[in-house]
C-alpha cells in the first residue's frame, strides 16, 4: 500500500473492513466530556516523548476544568497565550466487547492531534499524519471553534478494530495537543469529548451530550477521500495528492472503512472558482495521474474516461442542487452539459460534506466534441478549431485573453485549448475572428449576417435555458462558446452551461430583481456589461419566432414543469442523509450567507422555494415568450436533413425507428411521456431499424427526438392505442 493510503487511513483512524460490514449499536455513551478535570501543561517547551503514552507521569502537570485556552468566553480554565497546549485525561473501560465504535467530537482553534493510548487517532489543520507536531508549530490556517457560536463539533471516528487493538481494559488514556495559528493569536480553544457506541443495553458510561450526534459510518452516496499529507490546499498551483473512492454502485450502502473501488491513485488538485473561495466549504479543482505525474484518463463514478475534474461544494445555494439542476436542463435541451454525481468528500481525514462531481469543460469526445487543436497547427483548415472560450473574469497579469472592441468590460478568455497552450498565431486567429463577428453584430445587418457565424439552434437552447435560470451574471460570466473547424462548419456554438450558484433567485445584488419575471438578456450591471449582441440577437424576428417553436417543443418534453419538479424532488431524496450531514458540518440553514435573496429556517424551506420559484418561472415565460411559431416551418430551419421514419404510429406493443444519412452512423432515440419523463432509450444505427417496447407504457402520446453527435436532429409523436 502506498505510504500516502497509509496516511490516509491512519488520519481516518478506519482499518480495512469488508465493504458490507456493519456495527451493531444499541446506544451511545459518553466517557469523557470536555467539563471534565484535565491535565495540561501549556507549550512552552517540548514535552517528554512519551507524554501521550498511558503510563506516563503527569502529576506535576496542572489541573483544570475544561476547555482550556484563552479568549472567545468558551474556556472554563484560562491560560496565557501559547503556540501551544498539552492535555491528558484518564478513563476507565471495563469491558472492551460492549464497544462497536468511538467518535472523538473536537471543538478546537486552530489545530489538534488526539491520541488514544499513545496512538494518533485524530488530526486536524496541522502537519503530516503519524508525525507528532512540535510545541511551536503552527496550524495550516486559521480555524474559529464552533460551539460558542451555535454550532457544532466535528466528529472523528475510531473503528471497532482499532479499538480492539488499542483499548485495554481499566485504565485508558485521551492526549490532545492543539496549537495555535500565530504568536499573535487573540484566542485558544480546546473542548474534547469522547463517546462508545455500545452493543447491548447495559450502562458503562454516562449519557451524551443534548447536542450529541452520531457519527456516519456509511453512505448511499460514493465516498471520496482526498490525502495531501496533511498539506492544505492552495488556490493555486495543483499540489500531489492520492485519492481514494469508496464506489459500491447504486442502491449500495458505501462504508468509511470500505476499500477503494472506484479509484485508487494519485492526482494533483487545486482550490477553484471565484468568490466563492471566500466561503469556509472550498470548490476544488483535480486532475488525476499516473505514477509519474502523466495524465491518467479514468472513469469515476461511472462517468466517460478523463483526467480534468471538479469537486464544486454547494454552499450559499442551500437547496445545494442549482447547478445539477441546471446541468440536467441543459441536456434536456440535447446539447452536452457537464455530468454529475453526488458524493461525501473527505480531506485529510475530515468530513467536507455533501459534494458534486463534475465533468470540467474541455474538448473530448465524450465533452465538447469538435477538433483537436494542435501547437503545429498555425494555417489553413487545421488553425481554424476547434477552440472553447468564455465571456468571464480577467485574471489580471495573464495573457488569457482579450477585452471586446465595443465594451470594455467584456472578457473574452482562452479556455481549452488555455492560453498557456495556444501559440501566438492561433490566439491572434481567434480573438481576430471574435473581433469580425463582433463588428458584423454591431452594425444594421445583423439579421442577415448572424447565419454566417453562429450556429442558431444552439443559440436557441443556450438562451432559453439561461432565460430559465434568470442568473445574475448570465451572458457575461462563464459564458461559454466553441468555434468548430471551418470543414466542420466554422461557427460558433453556445454552451455549455457552467456556475449557476446564483440562479433561480438567489442572489441580492445589482439592478436585477430576483423575482421569476423578467428577461435576463435585457440587464447589465454591477461592472460586467452583458455583450451588446446578446440583446441584438435576442430582437431579431426571424430568431424569436425560432425560440418559440423550440420553447413550444421542450415544454412538452424534459421541460415540462412536472418533470422539472420531480426531478428536484427525486434528487432530495437521493440526497436526504447526506445533506443532513452537510448541515451539520456548515451549520448555514436560518443564516444569510451571501448572496442569498431568500432564507429558509429548514431544507423543506429551501427546496420550497427552489421550485415554487421554477414553476412561476416557467408560467412567467410561457406568458411573455416573443415569437409567433406559426411563422416558420420548425423542421426546415433548425434542423440539419435528416430522413427518420417511425413505424407503425399510432402503436400497441411496439415501434421501429429507422433512419439513413450518407455521413452519420449512429444517434441516440430517446421518448418521453406527456409530463416529460423519460420513458425509452435506442441506440440508433444508420440503415437499420431499431424498435423500442410499448408494453408496460400506457395508452396517450409520447414524444421522441433523435440526436446524433450531440444533436437533436428530429422530433416528433408516437401514439400509443
Amino acid at each position: 500500500m502506498p505510504q500516502i493510503r497509509k496516511n490516509l487511513h491512519l488520519a481516518l483512524l478506519l482499518m480495512p473492513l469488508l465493504a458490507t460490514a456493519q456495527p451493531s449499536i444499541n446506544h451511545w455513551e459518553t466517557a469523557i466530556f470536555s467539563q471534565n478535570t484535565w491535565r495540561y501543561r501549556s507549550g512552552a517547551s517540548e514535552p517528554p516523548a512519551n507524554w501521550k503514552d498511558p503510563g506516563f507521569n503527569d502529576l506535576n502537570w496542572d489541573t483544570g476544568q475544561g476547555g482550556i485556552g484563552y479568549g472567545d468566553g468558551d474556556d472554563n480554565t484560562i491560560i496565557a497565550p501559547a503556540s501551544s497546549v498539552y492535555l491528558r485525561r484518564t478513563f476507565q473501560v471495563s469491558d472492551t466487547s460492549k464497544l462497536e465504535l468511538a467518535v472523538l467530537h473536537a471543538d478546537y482553534d486552530d489545530a489538534f492531534v488526539a491520541y488514544l493510548n499513545g496512538v494518533e487517532i485524530a488530526r486536524a489543520n496541522i502537519g503530516t499524519p503519524g508525525l507528532p507536531p512540535p510545541y511551536w508549530a503552527y496550524s495550516n490556517t486559521d480555524r474559529e471553534a464552533l460551539m460558542y457560536q451555535g454550532g457544532l463539533p466535528e466528529a472523528f471516528t475510531v473503528s471497532k478494530q482499532q479499538l480492539e487493538q488499542l483499548l485495554a481494559e481499566g485504565a485508558n488514556t485521551l492526549a490532545v495537543q492543539v496549537h495555535n495559528a500565530s504568536a499573535t493569536s487573540s484566542d485558544m480553544s480546546s473542548i474534547f469529548f469522547l463517546s462508545f457506541a455500545i452493543n447491548d443495553a447495559g450502562s458503562y458510561f454516562s449519557p451524551v451530550p443534548d447536542w450529541f450526534y452520531e457519527p456516519f459510518v456509511s453512505s448511499n452516496l460514493p465516498l471520496l477521500f482526498v490525502d495531501t499529507g496533511g498539506q492544505p490546499i492552495p488556490n493555486e498551483p495543483r499540489i500531489e495528492g492520492h485519492l481514494g473512492i469508496v464506489d459500491n454502485g447504486p442502491g449500495e450502502r458505501n462504508y468509511l472503512a470500505g476499500p477503494f473501488n472506484g479509484y485508487d491513485g494519485k492526482i494533483a488538485i487545486e482550490i477553484r472558482g471565484s468568490s466563492s473561495q471566500m466561503f469556509p466549504k472550498k470548490g476544488y479543482g483535480f486532475e488525476t495521474q499516473d505514477e509519474n505525474g502523466e495524465n491518467n484518463n479514468v472513469s469515476l463514478l461511472g462517468m466517460p474516461e478523463e483526467n480534468d475534474w471538479v469537486l464544486h461544494g454547494p454552499y450559499s445555494d442551500k437547496s445545494l442542487m442549482r447547478n445539477v439542476l441546471s446541468y440536467h436542463i441543459g441536456w434536456q435541451t440535447g446539447r452536452y452539459a457537464p455530468r454529475t454525481r453526488w458524493c461525501e468528500l473527505f480531506i485529510n481525514g475530515q468530513h467536507q460534506g455533501l459534494y458534486v462531481l463534475v465533468e470540467k469543460i474541455k474538448r473530448d469526445k465524450n465533452r465538447v466534441d469538435i477538433a483537436t487543436l494542435q501547437p503545429e497547427d498555425i494555417a489553413g483548415d487545421e488553425l481554424t478549431g476547434g477552440y472553447i472560450f468564455a465571456i468571464d473574469r480577467d485574471d489580471p497579469g495573464e495573457d488569457d485573453g482579450w477585452y471586446s472592441q465595443y465594451v470594455t468590460d467584456v472578457f473574452y478568455r482562452y479556455e481549452d485549448p488555455s492560453h498557456n497552450s495556444l501559440v501566438q498565431v492561433q490566439k491572434d486567429y481567434l480573438r481576430n475572428y471574435i473581433n469580425e463577428f463582433e463588428t458584423a453584430m454591431a452594425g444594421p445587418g445583423i439579421g442577415q449576417l448572424y447565419d454566417d457565424y453562429i450556429d442558431l439552434p444552439s443559440w436557441i437552447d443556450y438562451w432559453i435555458a439561461t432565460e430559465i435560470f434568470k442568473h445574475v451574471d448570465g451572458y457575461k460570466l462563464s459564458f461559454f462558446m466553441y468555434k468548430e473547424k471551418d470543414s466542420d462548419g466554422g461557427k460558433i456554438h453556445f454552451g455549455p452551461l457552467w456556475d449557476l450558484n446564483l440562479a433561480y433567485g438567489n442572489f441580492d445584488f445589482g439592478t436585477e430583481s430576483p423575482a421569476p419575471s423578467g428577461w435576463s438578456w435585457a440587464w447589465a450591471n454591477w461592472g460586467y456589461l452583458r455583450p451588446y449582441w446578446v440583446a441584438g440577437l435576442s430582437n431579431i424576428p426571424h430568431i424569436r419566432n425560432l425560440t418559440k417553436c423550440r420553447w413550444e417543443e421542450l415544454r412538452q418534453a424534459g421541460l415540462h414543469t412536472d418533470s422539472l419538479l420531480q426531478f428536484i424532488d427525486d434528487n432530495a431524496q437521493l440526497i436526504e442523509e447526506a445533506r443532513i450531514r452537510n448541515f451539520e458540518r456548515w451549520p448555514v440553514l436560518g443564516v444569510y450567507v451571501w448572496p442569498n435573496s431568500f432564507v429558509g429556517d429548514t431544507y423543506e424551506e429551501e427546496l420550497d422555494f427552489l421550485k415554487g420559484w421554477l414553476a412561476d418561472r416557467l408560467t412567467w415565460m410561457d406568458a411573455n415568450m416573443y415569437g409567433d411559431c406559426s411563422a416558420v416551418a420548425l423542421e426546415e430551419a433548425l434542423l440539419p436533413e435528416v430522413y427518420l421514419e417511425v413505424f407503425p404510429n399510432p402503436a400497441q406493443s411496439e415501434v421501429a425507428f429507422y433512419y439513413e444519412h450518407t455521413q452519420w452512423e449512429n444517434g441516440e432515440l430517446l421518448l418521453f411521456d406527456a409530463l416529460g419523463k423519460k420513458a425509452g432509450q435506442l441506440e440508433l444505427a444508420a440503415g437499420r431499424p431499431g424498435r423500442l417496447s410499448l408494453d408496460k407504457m400506457a395508452k396517450g402520446v409520447y414524444f421522441y427526438q433523435f440526436a446524433v453527435e450531440g444533436r437533436v436532429v428530429a422530433r416528433g409523436r408516437v401514439v400509443k392505442g
